[in-house]
């Protein structure tokens, strides 16, 4: 089972936690503020991988209002942390017949953020139907599950507060949350900052606690330590960190956050996250899911590290990822589903307009997107419907490469300007610019299409129909305006806002690569 396409989840991806149940592999990954949320693939071969639903898919399981997005300067490099609430680091486990998952979502409260985790649970993975949340008392982050062989279930985290936490373990009833006994440090990592991620495995009569350290950006490392008891105390790898490309030149970088596995031969396995950072310190996609070999021959796991897809693949190639219809589309936190009508197979979106613009910290503007998968591709839409109730409503509409409140690209029509405006915000790196190129006339449809490279954004329009339409090239922009350490990546979709709640915003022929 060659593993010769990398990333296996191209774009928007981290944090992945994947299980084996008879031939099939499930993988997860965290979502932060989009909904619906916890996005799950399945695969038979761990190369060509297909989105069979989204775990958190109904708004009544739980809310991502309170999930928005902090700035955070990093003295050491001058750069800006941007932290996004919502869905972190979920865990995936198969047991009795039942798939479970467990995760925490970050809220950001008056007195500081507040982890609440939950479980939830499905018979039947393929239904795309998951239980409403088991909340569970645990004050951290990234918890996972251990199935033990005598018939107990553990639930162990990254506990709170502070970058040097700790790895804390519990037994608990998945089915009401209780814990079923004291709570208690296990492991406190090797000395790296923000320890998360942790998974114990079960493995020749030891205990195996694997975790990831040094933040999730240039110091992600990966490590390892074992028990001949659940509680410790655990003995160091001599081998750590046994997965890293930090202090390397290796184009796949920022590799951590790993769950081990093994295959139907028996072969081992790693799923981590990582980024395509090229020369100039581009990783515009943000952080993704690869796949590496292992070998447990020994008492310690080795790890290959992590490369990229091999040189004469396009990256239309390597990306094998598929998508059961409509699963994909995503919207920001906590949506108004009836505001929204989607026709997958035309292509076709009608939303509600709304004075709520991409830049709120809580509310849910009128948004729907797609994760970029391509590095080297291009999106487009066409708006319809312009007319003159567009001007005193001071409606604008049109295509955006998102990634947070504080950070996004786009092109639209501005009814109260009549004009194609481009707009670039990263308030990360203290950007904002804005270019106007006036029409001069209501139109009644323009079109916009967005093309983009590991280099540069091309943003483009036309007021054209059909095989006529002329494009016009509007701005150039450097990748690099939008790259930066963060949770999240790139989500191409299409917008409306207006002053009035009740204005139709109609968008034909959308396609997002």
């Amino acid at each position: 089972m060659p593993a010769s396409i990398n990333p296996i989840i191209p774009g928007f991806a981290p944090d992945p936690s994947i299980v084996k149940v008879d031939d099939w592999f499930f993988l997860v990954n965290s979502s932060f503020h989009l909904f619906p949320g916890l996005p799950i693939f399945a695969s038979q071969d761990l190369l060509s991988w297909k989105q069979i639903g989204n775990a958190i898919n109904r708004p009544t399981q739980l809310s991502l209002k309170v999930s928005d997005t902090q700035l955070h300067p990093q003295k050491d490099t001058g750069d800006v942390l941007v932290a996004t609430g919502g869905l972190y680091a979920p865990t995936i486990r198969h047991h009795n017949g039942t798939f479970y998952i467990v995760c925490t979502n970050v809220i950001r409260t008056p007195q500081g953020d507040n982890g609440v985790n939950f479980i939830i649970s499905t018979r039947d993975i393929w239904s795309d139907e998951w239980s409403d949340p088991v909340y569970f008392e645990f004050k951290g982050i990234d918890p996972s599950i251990l199935f033990d062989d005598d018939g107990r279930t553990y639930i162990h985290g990254s506990a709170a507060p502070g970058p040097y936490t700790t790895i804390n373990l519990f037994e608990v009833d998945l089915q009401t949350g209780a814990k079923l006994s004291d709570e208690r440090t296990i492991w406190r990592g090797t000395g790296g900052i923000y320890p998360e991620g942790p998974h114990l495995y079960k493995r020749n009569g030891w205990y195996y606690v694997l975790i990831a350290e040094g933040g999730t950006h240039g110091g992600h490392i990966v490590t390892m330590a074992r028990s001949r008891d659940i509680w410790g105390p655990y003995e160091e790898c001599p081998q750590n960190p046994i997965l890293t490309a930090r202090d390397t030149d290796e184009y796949i970088q920022y590799t951590g956050h790993a769950d081990l596995f093994r295959d139907g031969e028996g072969q081992w396995w790693c799923v981590c996250l990582g980024v395509r950072r090229d020369q100039r310190g581009r990783f515009i996609m943000g952080r993704e899911t690869f796949l590496t070999r292992g070998n447990w021959d020994g008492d310690w796991p080795v790890l290959d590290q992590v490369k990229s897809t091999p040189n004469g693949m396009s990256d239309a190639e390597s990306s094998k990822l598929a998508v059961m219809p409509g699963l994909d589309y995503v919207r920001i936190r906590d949506v108004v589903q009836e505001n929204y009508h989607i026709d997958d197979a035309a292509g076709s979106i009608t939303m509600k307009a709304s004075p709520v613009d991409l830049s709120d910290p809580q509310l849910s503007p009128s948004f729907v997107g797609k994760r970029q998968r391509l590095l080297d591709g291009s999106s487009s839409v066409t708006v319809q419907g312009i007319d003159t109730k567009w001007t005193p409503a001071r409606a604008q509409a049109g295509l955006v490469c998102y990634k947070d409140e504080h950070r996004y690209l786009r092109i639209f029509f501005d009814a109260d300007t009549l004009a194609i405006v481009v707009e670039l915000v990263n308030k990360a790196k203290e950007v904002v610019q804005r270019e106007q190129h006036e029409l001069g006339s209501l139109p009644e449809r323009v079109s916009f299409r967005m093309e983009y490279t590991e280099q540069e954004y091309r943003l483009l329009y036309s007021l054209e129909k059909g095989n006529m339409a002329i494009w016009k090239c509007v701005s150039v922009v450097d990748t690099l305006e939008l790259t930066g350490p963060d949770f999240t990546g790139p989500v191409i979709g299409v917008y409306a806002v207006a002053q009035t709640d009740d204005m139709p915003a109609e968008f034909r022929d959308l396609n997002i690569e």
